[in-house]
């Protein structure tokens, strides 16, 4: 059966980008697919991280996944750190990743910024750590936006190195899962960048924490344009806040842009954003409900992530034990 492998970084809280652009595809894909939904705390640790803050963190991003519609007993449901094979792989993958190839990689560039003799060697090596994950759980399909297909394609360098060294097809090279149109959302204070965890104004972002109160002030809030709503894509396109909002709407009601330009064309944003509030609020309201209820028990989210840590590491070892033969190290 075809498997799938994806997560999510426990930093900061996931915000409707996360919800839209890939949460919500998740819960459709496990109908599909053998499915492992993994809270990547490892990859958090490789930017300084409070310690409580990322422990109350794992356990929100798990009651994300399971208010949005994920099934853990269903599907595998685990963080990251409980299966030492993550690491384990990572380092024997890293003896043969050429430096050539990470120093591609984009994503390191744009986080370590100007100062990146400093960073760690972690936020370096995260692409092969990421290359671990999918691989570990031999993951034929891995569902990817825009930003991380680089990845995927790392991954798949990786396995066939892997591969072609040892003569032995251990490792399948995976495809990416895409989910018709991507639906890419934009910051609520700035049209032109990507909705972030990291932005310093929480008015740039819906998190899926926020209550109906604070959903509609953020929104009523948003920056747009004097002018009303465009009739035309093409119109649209070229005011990117307006495509922003207009986007969230038709993605939350699960049409197209077009419809919603059909019906709104020509009026003002005071009035969309109202309708845009009340549907925002109806889509999100019973997930944040949801992941409330979870929060006030983790205990619970802690065994739900150790049930499932404990299937995703059965599998883990397996695959290991594998690795272990044809490297030559001796199985412990």
């Amino acid at each position: 059966m075809n498997r799938i492998f994806s997560g999510m970084q426990p930093t900061y809280a996931l915000h409707l980008g996360n919800y839209l652009g890939a949460l919500r595809n998740w819960v459709e894909l496990q109908n599909q697919f053998e499915s492992i939904f993994c809270v990547v705390d490892l990859h958090a640790i490789t930017l300084p991280q409070d310690p409580k803050a990322l422990l109350n963190n794992t356990r929100e991003v798990a009651a994300a996944y399971i208010a949005a519609g994920i099934d853990p007993e269903r599907n595998i449901l685990f963080n990251q750190s409980y299966v030492a094979g993550h690491s384990e792989l990572s380092w024997i993958f890293s003896c043969l990743t050429p430096l050539g190839w990470l120093n591609r990689m984009t994503q390191f560039k744009d986080k370590a910024g100007k100062n990146r003799d400093q960073a760690g060697l972690g936020l370096y090596a995260y692409p092969v750590l990421m290359a671990a994950d999918i691989l570990l759980y031999k993951a034929t399909h891995v569902p990817v936006g825009e930003d991380q297909k680089q990845h995927l394609e790392l991954a798949r360098d990786i396995a066939g190195a892997f591969n072609r060294n040892y003569g032995r097809d251990v490792f399948p090279l995976p495809e990416p899962q895409i989910m018709g149109e991507a639906t890419r959302v934009m910051s609520l204070r700035d049209g032109t960048k990507k909705m972030s965890k990291s932005d310093a104004s929480d008015y740039s972002r819906i998190n899926l924490t926020d209550d109906a109160d604070a959903i509609a002030q953020k929104i009523r809030k948003a920056k747009t344009d004097p002018e009303p709503l465009p009739a035309t894509i093409e119109e649209l396109e070229a005011r990117p806040e307006a495509d922003n909002l207009v986007t969230i709407y038709a993605a939350l009601e699960g049409t197209s842009r077009l419809d919603v330009l059909g019906r709104f064309a020509g009026a003002q944003f005071s009035g969309f954003k109202g309708e845009l509030v009340d549907l925002a609020v109806a889509k999100l309201g019973p997930i944040t409900a949801e992941m409330n209820r979870l929060m006030k028990d983790p205990a619970e989210i802690d065994r739900i992530l150790r049930r499932g840590g404990e299937r995703a590491r059965a599998i883990a070892e397996s695959t290991m034990a594998e690795v272990r033969d044809v490297v030559g190290l001796l199985r412990p």
